[in-house]
């Protein structure tokens, strides 16, 4: 029989990993919806700041993510021959490469939101920044899907 202690931890981790993904998503869908070639200054920083969430959100799925793989859900076994769960781990690597870009981007935009100037983006800017925020919302589809079947047992070899 599992002890309390375990269960409550294993719930825990489960929060904190939800927490993140939910912060994750809403962050980029932030972006995606606010970004565009015309952005007030207050746009400009909310996107930093979503940015910044995005960032941290990601680092904590994946130190809790691992934590759980490990130590506190069904072991690294399981998780390593399930093929929805390796689809997730492509998943989250696409978006996390995909969001590479996007971040440059809003960084550099630091001395003029500082100095209270907006950034000027060109068209191609904007229609590359946009393309890759509507891949890693799909990337994100993509785990959210494979995060579901996996739960259900499903994609085991």
């Amino acid at each position: 029989m599992i002890s309390e202690a375990v269960l409550w931890t294993s719930a825990s981790m489960a929060f904190l990993h939800h927490l993140a993904a939910f912060a994750l998503t809403g962050a980029i869908v932030y972006e995606h919806i606010t970004f565009r070639k015309e952005l007030s200054l207050a746009e400009a920083r909310r996107i930093q700041i979503m940015d910044i969430i995005y960032g941290i959100s990601a680092g904590v799925l994946v130190i809790v993510g691992l934590l759980r793989v490990f130590y506190f859900e069904k072991g690294a076994a399981f998780y390593a021959q399930n093929w929805f769960f390796w689809t997730k781990m492509i998943g989250f690597g696409l978006a996390g490469l995909l969001s590479i870009y996007p971040t440059l981007r809003f960084l550099s935009w630091r001395k003029l939101t500082a100095r209270n100037q907006v950034p000027e983006l060109s068209d191609q800017d904007v229609r590359r920044i946009k393309l890759i925020l509507r891949l890693e919302t799909l990337a994100i589809a993509i785990i959210i899907f494979s995060a579901a079947m996996m739960a259900r047992g499903l994609g085991t070899m």
